[in-house]
């Protein structure tokens, strides 16, 4: 008996008849069997519900007429192409459709036919002409002509590649929709359907291809983003489970005594927030289930206070604890503020980044396995097979959107794994926080340590600049530091937008030629960056011309000023990241963006937004509204297989609803032995992303 898959498996050219000429372009649509082609999703609709006269058909409008064929020829134009001409006629005027290339158009239309032609129109010497419109013959005779020759208002718009058209498309897609939409398995039960209130799968597919009005495509798109989601929340939903049921943490329970003594370290009193985050990360931490935590929190919020009592927990218990960072300059930021706070404790750490010279880091690998090293803060290098941990408790991973789900699980052995907390200073959007962030519990902190000053920010225009620059001489005058951010490193004969060396090069020769100016980027050195950043901490340079390698953790408490070249380039949420770099000290910071003539009024309006605005996640928002998920983080969260019809932005709702019939699903059946379809469509697409095993 052959299974649906099997069916949905069948070559397209088998299905359909499909010319030679098209099979080509059809394979690099990646549209070689039934079942691409009935997922192949239109990506608009034409609609054709403008119906006029010939008389007032406007240019460059798409529009609808009907007439009666009253002249159907065909003629070589050269080279072997060819030309159709239809004219038809309605109430003593007349129109022209004309077809290129296609000359089987010519037995399709006999003098006598009511037909109706959709398309935008052009007036050439005095006649309306139509090229290759969409086209319904209105009698019965050619009812069954063509796919095309539904009545629908609507018709579906495909992508298309070179040497195939929306004719060819249409007509392809219509007669596999027509054949095979009730094919494939349903996975959702009846009881789901009715709750959500969701077409069925053989519905909603005969409904996005071939619609009969908006409100059925709107249903068909919704069943679909609907079942992508919940998709992805089983997904979710089943690496939380197997997190807590296949893998063993060791218990690290906080003790009053660990308390008093790691508080001791610290600088000040943690606010209610960071002791809220902390009592959440000991409840984890106390157990012998492997803790997954994301600690998230605006610029400056104090995370990385928070991770020092957890690592310093594990520590406490004679295990070994690792802070993993993106970059060398932020690992190293890391070890100078670890260096300050255990300067009075026991606890043995070393640095483990690319930069260290080869005998350095044998010994640094050395003390690691043989139980030598208790903490051990460092870069991507900590993921590498070579480096082993004794007796490895919980890793720590700042800016967790630059690492994925393989990376951290490659930390684990056999079925122990470390507790593990990861941190972002970008907080995570609403949407983002259930889907690419979604197998991880979440601790939040709101509130500011004491001291923080306010950082006041300004979008300054090209007539105000001077005053800018005395503005920013004067604080370094008083004493203050400053840094300038530019988003290239050379100068682009493709981006309008400022480089490091250019900006170098001017301030040193102008607005700043008084002043101890040094320049940092990523491809220098980890020594050269090492020692320009340790320069500019000890107060040597007054001014650090930068890329964005100092958007995250440099800590320089003195500096105060942050000036933003070509801003028009970074995300709201990158901006606020480079903000947070100034009033970390004693001293209020300010901030400046610099807008050029050029600089559009749409960047303007969303500059002067990150101006006024001071809430990270209120930034976060407006940020992920304008770029979406790919853009905000850089990179993609886990690897995940992107979304194919679901839109995070605009499908919240939606998102919602998933996320509880998914999460309602699991809890009743875990190993969703009684959802076989549902678990292998999970498995398919998110075993390998999320490090799934076979549920089941």
């Amino acid at each position: 008996m052959t299974t649906p898959v099997q069916i949905l498996a069948t070559p397209v050219a088998e299905a359909v008849d499909v010319r030679p000429p098209l099979k080509r372009p059809l394979a690099k649509l990646g549209l070689r069997t039934v079942r691409d082609v009935l997922f192949n999703f239109p990506r608009d609709y034409e609609d054709l519900s403008d119906l006029r006269g010939i008389e007032a058909l406007e240019e460059d409008v798409l529009q609808t007429v009907r007439g009666t064929v009253e002249e159907v020829d065909s003629r070589s134009i050269g080279f072997g192409k060819t030309r159709v001409g239809v004219l038809i006629a309605d109430r003593g005027f007349q129109l022209r459709a004309t077809w290129f290339n296609q000359p089987f158009m010519r037995d399709k239309f006999k003098v006598g036919d009511r037909v109706q032609f959709s398309a935008k129109p052009k007036q050439r010497g005095g006649r309306w002409e139509m090229t290759h419109p969409h086209t319904v013959w209105l009698g019965d005779e050619f009812a069954e002509a063509d796919q095309q020759s539904s009545t629908s208002e609507l018709q579906p718009v495909y992508s298309l590649s070179d040497g195939i058209t929306q004719f060819h498309m249409r007509r392809i897609a219509g007669k596999i929709v027509s054949e095979f939409a009730e094919v494939p398995d349903e996975v959702f039960s009846a009881e789901l359907l009715a709750k959500y209130k969701l077409p069925t799968i053989h519905e909603a597919l005969k409904a996005i291809h071939l619609p009969e009005n908006r409100e059925q495509v709107e249903q068909a798109r919704r069943r679909f983003i609907f079942q992508e989601l919940f998709v992805l929340q089983l997904a979710l939903a089943a690496r939380r489970h197997q997190q807590r049921v296949n893998f063993t943490a060791p218990e690290l329970p906080v003790t009053a005594q660990i308390d008093a003594r790691i508080s001791r370290l610290l600088p000040f009193q943690l606010t209610a927030g960071q002791r809220e985050a902390v009592e959440q990360i000991a409840d984890d931490l106390s157990t012998t289930t492997p803790m997954n935590r994301l600690l998230q929190g605006d610029v400056g919020s104090g995370k990385t206070l928070v991770a020092v009592y957890a690592l310093l927990v594990c520590v406490a218990h004679g295990y070994q604890a690792a802070l993993m960072a993106p970059t060398e300059i932020l690992a190293r930021q890391h070890s100078h503020t670890l260096e300050k706070l255990l300067d009075q404790s026991r606890v043995r750490y070393q640095l483990l980044v690319g930069g260290l010279k080869p005998n350095e880091r044998q010994e640094v690998l050395r003390q690691m396995v043989e139980g030598e090293t208790d903490l051990v803060i460092g870069t991507h290098a900590l993921l590498q097979e070579k480096v082993q941990f004794k007796n490895l408790g919980l890793v720590v991973i700042d800016e967790q959107h630059k690492f994925g789900v393989e990376q951290r699980a490659s930390l684990r052995r056999g079925d122990r794994s470390p507790h593990y907390l990861v941190m972002t200073a970008t907080p995570i959007p609403r949407t983002m926080g259930m889907t690419q962030f979604g197998d991880l519990d979440v601790s939040t902190l709101h509130d500011m340590p004491p001291g923080r000053q306010p950082v006041t920010s300004y979008v300054v225009g090209p007539g105000e600049r001077e005053r800018w620059w005395e503005f920013t001489r004067n604080k370094l005058r008083e004493g203050r530091q400053a840094f300038v951010v530019t988003p290239l490193v050379e100068e682009s004969e493709n981006i309008a937008a400022t480089s490091v060396d250019q900006a170098f090069e001017q301030l040193t020769s102008g607005e700043l030629a008084d002043f101890r100016v040094d320049i940092l980027h990523g491809r220098m050195t980890p020594a050269e960056k090492d020692e320009v950043m340790e320069r500019f901490r000890q107060g040597e340079t007054q001014v650090l011309v930068a890329t964005t390698v100092i958007e995250v953790g440099v800590d320089v408490p003195n500096a105060s000023m942050m000036i933003i070249a070509s801003p028009e380039r970074f995300g709201i949420a990158q901006l606020h990241q480079l903000r947070g770099r100034v009033g970390r000290g004693k001293h209020a910071g300010f901030c400046a963006v610099l807008v050029d003539d050029e600089t559009s009024d749409d960047a303007r309006a969303r500059l002067q937004k990150f101006a006024d605005t001071h809430s990270g996640f209120e930034l976060a928002e407006v940020d992920f509204a304008i770029r979406g998920p790919g853009d905000l983080f850089g990179t993609r969260q886990h690897g995940l297989p992107p979304l194919l019809v679901a839109d995070l932005v605009r499908d919240g709702d939606v998102l919602v609803d998933a996320r509880d019939a998914a999460i309602e699903l699991f809890q009743a059946d875990p190993g969703l032995s009684s959802h076989a379809k549902l678990r292998s469509q999970m498995l398919r697409k998110y075993g390998d992303a999320l490090d799934l095993s076979d549920v089941g």
